[in-house]
């Protein structure tokens, strides 16, 4: 098989703007990313299948600071790159280890073996999640999903379960593992995440459990014991009362700053919700509806 060039888009910037800057990046189209730190600033390389258009990536690594609240200089400074195809997959294979979040245990495929049984309870209890790394989707490293999942254990006691932008499907697959008789529907606005996340079902083997479906919450949404939506500040602001409308119990809303929680708790206020729980990870917080 013939080998192909890849393009490379590298911005440096600060430590406050590296998950701002990884997300646009992605938004952009890289298909990965890779983030080296030096002393008072780090270097973010985003991989692209096509020659990458700069004005395209500009627009959304704008879009992604202001999404974080983060300050929007006058210009972004890139390079542009090209190299020779890699083999990627070994590469994934040698960095990605499994992650514990409670019972629940996200894993590549290919690590037969899971951390020994912790403070989480024995073995026996414990979900593992089979989860190919890759693209844009997640794979249960950061702090939003951790949070989900740590909800989902404490809330999720079987019933029926609503996935809002399910990306890689993790929490679905884990609301699936957690009750073999819930239904569980899950849904994103990403045709290529519906895909993905169908595949990690399949994985999994709960892909006959999940409904998966392209496109978000609206008025045919069938409601849900749990619904839970992890996403951003703004698209969670715009979307709350269809969320609210598809809950019959409890709503986990997560992907939120912390600089950003003033926003989300105006919107519920306003909607006359007035008791909520939440919950922190880093500079990243979840809340319980």
């Amino acid at each position: 098989m013939s080998r192909k060039d890849w393009h490379a888009t590298e911005v440096v910037t600060t430590r406050d703007n590296r998950e701002a800057i990884e997300y646009g990046l992605m938004e952009a189209g890289a298909l990965g990313t890779e983030t080296t730190e030096h002393d008072d600033d780090v270097r973010i390389t985003g991989y692209f299948e096509h020659p990458v258009d700069q004005a395209r990536v500009r627009k959304a690594l704008g879009d992604a600071l202001r999404i974080y609240s983060r300050v929007v200089g006058d210009e972004v400074d890139f390079n542009v790159s090209e190299f020779a195809d890699r083999d990627w997959l070994a590469e994934w294979k040698n960095h990605w280890r499994p992650i514990e979040v409670g019972r629940f245990i996200v894993t590549p495929p290919w690590i037969e073996s899971v951390p020994p049984a912790s403070a989480s309870g024995p073995a026996r209890d414990r979900i593992v999640i089979a989860i190919n790394p890759g693209m844009a989707f997640g794979t249960g490293t950061h702090e939003t999903t951790r949070l989900c999942l740590k909800a989902i254990e404490k809330y999720f006691r079987g019933g029926s379960f609503l996935d809002v932008g399910t990306g890689a499907g993790i929490l679905a697959i884990a609301a699936a593992k957690m009750f073999s008789d819930a239904r569980v529907e899950a849904c994103d606005t990403d045709a290529d995440a519906i895909s993905i996340a169908w595949e990690n079902a399949r994985l999994n083997s709960v892909s006959d459990r999940i409904t998966f479906r392209l496109g978000t919450v609206d008025e045919q949404t069938l409601s849900a014991d749990l619904v839970c939506a992890n996403l951003t500040a703004p698209v969670i602001v715009e979307l709350l009362p269809r969320l609210l409308g598809a809950t019959c119990g409890r709503l986990i809303i997560s992907g939120i700053l912390d600089t950003q929680i003033g926003l989300v708790r105006a919107r519920l206020l306003k909607l006359g919700l007035t008791t909520f729980d939440f919950d922190q990870d880093g500079e990243w917080m979840a809340l319980v509806v």
